[in-house]
C-alpha cells in the first residue's frame, strides 16, 4: 500500500499533472479538509492546526497531502487529493515576487548550483534536500519550531550527520534557525496580501513561444488556449517547428493554481510533456520538459496576442556572423509595424509577417558587431549579437550531474546535457574583460576526460558513460557492481567535458564537470 502511494504522489510531477483532470461530483474542498484533516488536526479561532499556519507552492501542498498518505495514513483518493491541494495553493499560496529567485526547483533545473546569504542556513537546511524546498514556505515562528521538532522526530540521525555532529544542530536550530526563517519567510506578508487582491489574468487565446533545448536546439511556434470545463483548467494545443526546420505539434491540458502558477500537461510529437511556468502580465515563463525525463527539458517564454502586449521574445538564430547573409525569425505577440535592425544589419527581404512571427533575409557589414535589440513597431525585448569572431567558448551548465541506472533496476538513467556557449571579446580584442559579449550557442564537438587523478586510475571515461560528440548529450553507464571495474566498483566517476568549435583551422575549447552519480532513489516534487 504504502509503495503504490509514494509512486503515485511523489514520482517527480506526475502527480501534480494528473491534478489537470478535475473530478466530477466531488465534495467541496474545504468539506474534504473537514472530513479528512479534523479527525487528527485540531480547529480553533485561526484555523485549522498546522494547516491554516503554512503557505506553499501546489508542489508543496502536494507533498504535505502525500506525507499524510504514507506516514500517517490518511485515506484519499487521487480526485480528493487533486481538489485540495488546488484549494490550498489558491488560498494559502505564494505571491509571485515570493517565489522569485528559486523557482528552479519547481522547474526541475536539478543542476543548479545554490548560494544563500546565510551560511547558517546553508549548512542547517540546504545540506539534506534543496534550500528551495524551505524558501518555497512561510510559516509564523511557532510552525517554523514545529518543523524543527518534526525533523528530529522523523530524522534522529540529523545531529550526526555531516555539519551536523559538530554543533548543537538542535540548540542551533531553535534558538538561531527558528527566529531567522519566521523574519524572512514569514506567514503574513505585503506581498500575498496584494497578490489576494489582484484582478484575474488573462489565459485565453493564442500564445507566442519560444524556446531552447538543451542536445536539441532552439524552437518557436503558436500555443493556442482555451477553456476546458473546470475552474482554471484550459486545453491547450501547439504547433511550432525546430529551428533545424523540423514540424513539432503538441495537445494537452493546463491548470493555473494561486492565479499565475501554470501546470501544464501535454502530448509533444507522441512524448508526454510537462510545462511549469509563472504567469505575468501576458507572458509566460518557465520550462517544459519530459514527463518521464525531467533533466531532458526546455527553456520557455511565451506572451499573449492581446492589445497593448507587444513583445519580442527572441531572434532565431540569436547571432549573426559580419560579412554574411542569413534568414532572421523574430518571435513575439503583436509585431505590427517597421522592423529595426542593429547597425550594420541590412534587410534584404521580408519573406513572411505575421503578428506572431517575422522573418526576414538579412546581411551584416563586415565591420558590425555587438548585441544590440531587434524591435517591430512597438514590440521590443529581442536582441541579435553580431560578431567577427568567437574569442571564447564556455560549457554551459559548467557543472552538471548524470545518474547510473537501467540494467534491471526501478530506477531510470539520468542524462546531462551541455551547450556550447561563444563569446566575443570586447574592442580591445582580449577575452576576459567587462566589455566581452555573449554570441550565443553554437555547434560543437563533444567529448569528455578524466577530472583527475583518481578518474585516470579508475578509468572513469571508460566505464561511466558515453558523450555524443554532434549533441552534447552524456547518457551515463548501467547501474549495478560492475566485474570489470576496480574492486568491482559501480559505474560512477568525475569527467571533464569537452566542447570544441571549430573557427577555421583554430579550434577553441570549453571546459565543464559531469559528476557521475548513483541511481536516483528519492524524487519528490521540490528536490
Amino acid at each position: 500500500m504504502k509503495i503504490k502511494t509514494i509512486t503515485a504522489a511523489l514520482s517527480s510531477l506526475a502527480a501534480l499533472g494528473a491534478a489537470l483532470a478535475p473530478a466530477p461530483a466531488l465534495a467541496s474542498a474545504e468539506a474534504l479538509i473537514r472530513a479528512k484533516c479534523l479527525p487528527c488536526h485540531t480547529e480553533g479561532d485561526e484555523g485549522i492546526s498546522r494547516i491554516s499556519q503554512q503557505r506553499k507552492s501546489p508542489e508543496g501542498w502536494l507533498m504535505s497531502v502525500a506525507r499524510m498518505q504514507i506516514v500517517h495514513g490518511l485515506k484519499v483518493t487521487d480526485d480528493e487529493r487533486r481538489t485540495v491541494v488546488k484549494y490550498l495553493a489558491d488560498t494559502q499560496g505564494l505571491a509571485p515576487s515570493e517565489t522569485d529567485g528559486v523557482r528552479y526547483a519547481l522547474e526541475r533545473r536539478l543542476n543548479t548550483v545554490e548560494q544563500f546569504e546565510s551560511e547558517q542556513f546553508t549548512q542547517m537546511c540546504a545540506r539534506c534536500h534543496s534550500g528551495a524546498r524551505v524558501m518555497l514556505q512561510r510559516r509564523p515562528a511557532e510552525e517554523w519550531e514545529h518543523l524543527v521538532h518534526f525533523h528530529l522526530g522523523q530524522y534522529p540521525t540529523t545531529e550526526y550527520q555531516a555539519l551536523g555532529r559538530d554543533r548543537d544542530w538542535f540548540g542551533i536550530a531553535l534558538k538561531e534557525m527558528v527566529p531567522e526563517l519566521a523574519r524572512t519567510l514569514p506567514l503574513q506578508a505585503e506581498a500575498w496580501t496584494q497578490w489576494q487582491a489582484r484582478a484575474p489574468q488573462v489565459v485565453k487565446g493564442e500564445w507566442s513561444m519560444s524556446g531552447h533545448m538543451s542536445g536539441r536546439g532552439g524552437f518557436s511556434g503558436v500555443m493556442k488556449v482555451s477553456a476546458a470545463k473546470g475552474k482554471d483548467l484550459y486545453a491547450l494545443s501547439f504547433d511550432g517547428r525546430w529551428d533545424d526546420g523540423s514540424a513539432m505539434s503538441g495537445k494537452g491540458q493546463a491548470l493555473l493554481y494561486t492565479g499565475y502558477e501554470w501546470r501544464g500537461d501535454l502530448v509533444v510529437d507522441g512524448t508526454p510533456m510537462r510545462q511549469v511556468f509563472a504567469l505575468e502580465d501576458g507572458v509566460l515563463r518557465g520550462r517544459m520538459f519530459l514527463r518521464d525525463q525531467d533533466e531532458i527539458g526546455a527553456d520557455v517564454v511565451a506572451s499573449l496576442q492581446q492589445p497593448g502586449n507587444s513583445r519580442v521574445l527572441a531572434v532565431h538564430p540569436a547571432h549573426l556572423k559580419a560579412g554574411m547573409a542569413a534568414e532572421l525569425r523574430i518571435v513575439g505577440s503583436g509585431l505590427q509595424g517597421e522592423v529595426s535592425l542593429p547597425p550594420g544589419v541590412r534587410l534584404l527581404e521580408t519573406i513572411r509577417r505575421s503578428n506572431a512571427e517575422v522573418v526576414l533575409r538579412v546581411e551584416a557589414a563586415d565591420d558590425a558587431r555587438g548585441v544590440h535589440q531587434v524591435a517591430v513597431g512597438e514590440a521590443r525585448g529581442g536582441t541579435l549579437a553580431v560578431y567577427d569572431s568567437i574569442a571564447a567558448v564556455k560549457v554551459m551548465p559548467a557543472f552538471a550531474v548524470a545518474r547510473i541506472g537501467g540494467n534491471g533496476t526501478p530506477t531510470a538513467k539520468v542524462e546531462a546535457r551541455f551547450d556550447a556557449e561563444a563569446w566575443a571579446a570586447g574592442p580591445d580584442g582580449q577575452i576576459g574583460t567587462e566589455d566581452d559579449f555573449r554570441i550565443g550557442f553554437v555547434p560543437a564537438n563533444w567529448s569528455v576526460e578524466p577530472f583527475d587523478e583518481v578518474a585516470v586510475r579508475d578509468e572513469d571515461v571508460k566505464f561511466a558513460g558515453l558523450m555524443d560528440a554532434a549533441s552534447g548529450v552524456f547518457v551515463p553507464g548501467d547501474a549495478g557492481p560492475n566485474p570489470a571495474r576496480r574492486m568491482s566498483a559501480s559505474n560512477v566517476g568525475n569527467l571533464k567535458v569537452v566542447a570544441e568549435v571549430a573557427q577555421g583551422a583554430e579550434r577553441l575549447r570549453g571546459e565543464g564537470q559531469v559528476i557521475v552519480a548513483p541511481p536516483r532513489w528519492n524524487n519528490p516534487p521540490i528536490p
